[in-house]
């Protein structure tokens, strides 16, 4: 990704207020629904957001700021200096998560740190280029640990699935989601870091996932929310409709009488909790909706029904 602060046409290090008027007035300009067929606005939008979730979080945005991360919040490489190495034992340098990227370096600062082994030394040195290159082939180093973040979809983090993630350099990560991940939430891939020197073990990938919105689920804990349309005559006469799950439709039974706001129950529809493998429940929210186009029939017998029990559907608001 771009630097986001320039996708957002911001200066760096802008502030929080900045960021959200930028973000609102691009999002406004290039929203799908405004250029359908466009998808050069769908592409801008999609950058937009992307930049504007990056900069949202801001612990992420105090490390881009001070240069520890790039724009894809992977690690950048720190310059490592002697003091590093302080403590590091005789048999091996085993440090904890970064290194160096290869011989060369390492190279450079051993040059450096035994003021080089050029023929000038002499023969008074006792062979120290010999004790180098032993030293050498006995030091270890892990590899750098690297962070990543991951847009995933409301239902693949529900339901669990494989994602790819598209590295800096061009390479790709399969990253399985666990079932019922939570937004936020940070995966380990041991191994999927920085190589390690001389032997040492490769870092770790750490994963930190961004659950995207769903269009009709809202989570809450473990269950699910959703909210369904009714007809006026489902409502009032009861009916059995379809409604859509986390695994597909399934059929509901709509109460003789619902009313808008009658919340009806669908067992272990919801999120299976990780810890307890008991899933939450679906609960669906009914809305009342009036015919759309004119009904001629109901309007006159609206209009001459006079109804048993009087209704003031006000009347506590007026209280």
């Amino acid at each position: 990704m771009k630097n986001p602060y320039e996708v957002l046409g911001l200066k760096n290090k802008a502030s929080d207020q900045e960021i959200k008027l930028a973000f609102k007035k691009l999002a406004k300009k290039y929203h799908p629904d405004l250029h359908p067929d466009d998808k050069q606005a769908e592409a801008r939008f999609k950058d937009i957001s992307a930049a504007h979730e990056f900069l949202r979080d801001k612990d992420r945005r105090r490390r881009f700021d001070a240069g520890e991360i790039d724009a894809s919040g992977a690690e950048r490489h720190q310059q490592q200096y002697y003091r590093d190495f302080a403590g590091a034992s005789q048999s091996g340098f085993h440090g904890g998560g970064s290194g160096f990227a290869g011989d060369e370096d390492l190279e450079d600062f051993l040059a450096r740190a035994f003021g080089g082994m050029g023929s000038g030394m002499g023969s008074g040195m006792g062979g120290m280029g010999g004790r180098r290159s032993s030293g050498r082939a006995g030091m270890k180093a892990p590899g750098q640990d690297v962070n990543y973040t991951l847009r995933v979809s409301f239902l693949d983090a529900a339901r669990g699935g494989v994602n790819t993630l598209q590295l800096p350099d061009g390479k790709t990560l399969k990253v399985t989601i666990p079932e019922g991940a939570e937004d936020r939430q940070t995966l380990r891939l041991k191994g999927q870091g920085m190589p390690g020197f001389g032997g040492g073990p490769a870092g770790d990938a750490y994963i930190e996932l961004h659950v995207q919105p769903h269009a009709h689920f809202v989570r809450k804990d473990d269950n699910i929310h959703l909210e369904v349309p009714v007809t006026l005559k489902e409502a009032a006469l009861g009916a059995r409709i379809e409604v859509p799950t986390l695994t597909g439709p399934v059929s509901l039974a709509v109460p003789k009488g619902a009313n808008t706001g009658t919340k009806l129950r669908l067992k272990d529809r919801g999120i299976r909790n990780r810890k307890t493998g008991q899933k939450g429940h679906l609960y669906v929210t009914l809305k009342v909706m009036l015919p759309e186009a004119d009904e001629p029939e109901l309007a006159a017998f609206l209009e001459g029904w006079k109804p048993r029990h009087e209704q003031n559907p006000r009347k506590e608001m007026l209280s």
